[in-house]
């Protein structure tokens, strides 16, 4: 058999299978590729974090005292300068004292004067109304004697009926009588020596009394005249010259003891509900350069600053080498809070949702899911998770706002370190 003939009018639609075939298959999509979000990541670590209450303060001295003369005179002498380091006790400077020094050899007399008349007046013999007081109290107590002889005699007598009843009636009556005015003359003497002698010693006493009164004043007067340091330190000021006379209640000398300082920070209310006495703490500042030096909290104010509703800190540190100036300010560290154990990660792993939750995106099979935590203190840029993580995860620090869950992620190479000592191989100049 003859085989068919394709006819003319079919060879252009035969041509065009193939094309409408491979159109086609071009216009089939490829399947959809799942997006790779890249993200840099840190570990939670465990770990010690210190919650650290940072403030300016400016630095006083520990003790200091301004020394006002009680007397107004010239200056005689100073026997320190700006600079000198003083010991509690020693004499500064000596105020003119002439006319003092007079006033107590005066008064230094009459009361060695009057300590004289007190011993005489206590050893001298009994006034002459004590005399006569005693020698009544003599006379009547021999009076009394000699009645009662008469009516011991005079009772005998009439027991044997030799006497009759009234005459020894009358010689009782007589020894009543006697024994009544030795009762008498014997008070008469004892209120006199108790009331006479009394008022005759607090009398002496009183001379006595005041004597010694006055030349202690006088004698106080004269050693207001030395001035003597009150506490162990350095002049820092003295703003007279001898022969001069300083106003009244002008400061001679201030003196201050620079061997610890006190630093006076204000810090906020909330901040200052977590420190206590004892908390350590370091002062920075001029003077120190990097150095720090370190302290301890002393006191913490529990009134606020009317001003400025703060509450006042102080912080000592010691300053054995002076380098530390009162009235310089300074920054201290405060050492509020230290926890040994704590699960830490960057603050930069915090987010927040529109809620007000804080959440992190923590890495598994490399896929981000997030989950909430509750924080607690903060040191720098490192932050404590209370409860949402036990450590170990490994957490989103950087591309994680906006992350879905679940996304597919891929955890970026840290970068290198700038200045890292290595340098790059230099091409040879003559090649591409």
């Amino acid at each position: 058999m003859k085989s068919p003939r394709i006819s003319n009018a079919l060879m252009p639609l035969l041509l065009l299978v193939p094309v409408f075939a491979m159109l086609v298959s071009c216009s089939k999509k490829p399947e959809e590729t799942e997006p790779v979000v890249t993200v840099q990541t840190a570990v939670a670590q465990r770990g010690t974090i210190q919650q650290v209450i940072g403030a300016e303060a400016v630095l006083f001295p520990r003790d200091q005292a301004a020394i006002t003369p009680k007397v107004v005179a010239p200056v005689r002498t100073f026997y320190v300068n700006r600079g000198s380091r003083v010991q509690r006790g020693q004499v500064l400077a000596v105020l003119e004292n002439r006319d003092l020094t007079a006033a107590e050899v005066e008064n230094k007399g009459t009361y060695e004067q009057a300590q004289a008349t007190y011993g005489l007046e206590t050893s001298s013999a009994l006034p002459e109304e004590w005399q006569k007081a005693e020698l009544d109290l003599k006379t009547a107590k021999e009076s009394y004697d000699a009645q009662q002889k008469v009516y011991d005699s005079r009772r005998v007598l009439f027991q044997q009926g030799a006497l009759p009843r009234k005459q020894l009636d009358e010689s009782a009556v007589a020894l009543i009588q006697a024994k009544a005015q030795y009762e008498m003359a014997e008070k008469h003497l004892s209120a006199l020596q108790s009331a006479g002698k009394q008022q005759q010693m607090k009398g002496a006493r009183g001379q006595l009394t005041s004597a010694k009164g006055k030349y202690e004043g006088a004698a106080a007067q004269l050693a207001y005249t030395e001035i003597r340091s009150p506490i162990n330190g350095v002049v820092t000021d003295r703003p007279s010259y001898p022969g001069e006379t300083p106003p009244p209640g002008t400061a001679l000398l201030t003196i201050m003891d620079t061997s610890s300082v006190i630093a006076h920070a204000h810090i906020p209310q909330n901040d200052a509900a977590v420190l206590k006495l004892g908390d350590a703490a370091t002062v920075t500042g001029p003077g120190l350069g990097a150095a720090s030096v370190i302290g301890k909290v002393t006191q913490v104010s529990p009134a606020l600053d009317p001003n400025s509703t703060t509450v006042e800190v102080w912080i000592e540190a010691a300053n054995p080498d002076g380098r530390l100036r009162p009235g310089t300010t300074v920054n201290v560290q405060m050492v509020a809070q230290t926890l040994n154990d704590a699960v830490v990660v960057p603050a930069s792993a915090l987010l927040k949702t529109p809620e007000g939750e804080t959440t992190v995106m923590i890495v598994s099979n490399d896929r981000a899911h997030p989950v909430s935590v509750e924080t607690g203190i903060r040191q720098g840029d490192r932050v404590q998770i209370a409860k949402g993580l036990s450590g170990g995860e490994t957490v989103v620090v950087s591309g994680a706002y906006g992350l879905p869950d679940n996304t597919k992620v891929k955890i970026a190479e840290p970068a290198a370190p700038a200045n890292s000592g290595k340098s790059e191989p230099q091409k040879d100049a003559g090649k591409d």
